[in-house]
């Protein structure tokens, strides 16, 4: 079983993309940096405490809420750069099968 921090940047993904928002939306929205709003994403960055309660306020949803997303997301865990639909995150080109 995957860890919550292994399932957080796909669920914060995931939520951002259901809004239709860019990272940047988000980021502003959660008065963040773009950029780093890209490396939670990524799984290269682990937010702190405030910075997920900001997201997920951004999101219009509690803290506890996205926690609870986290727990309950089905797909594996975003790792070694790589989306579960074959895409590398860092380099947007499919993965061989």
């Amino acid at each position: 079983m995957s860890r919550l921090s292994d399932r957080f940047p796909g669920v914060v993904r995931q939520m951002r993309e259901a809004q239709g928002w860019s990272q940047e939306h988000l980021a502003e929205s959660a008065d963040l940096n773009r950029s780093y709003v890209g490396e939670i994403e990524r799984g290269i960055a682990s937010p702190s405490l405030l910075t997920a309660e900001k997201l997920a306020q951004a999101l219009g949803i509690k803290l506890s809420e996205l926690v609870a997303h986290c727990e309950n997301h089905e797909h594996p865990p975003l790792s070694s750069g790589s989306h579960s639909d074959g895409y590398s995150m860092l380099s947007c080109r499919k993965r061989k099968a």
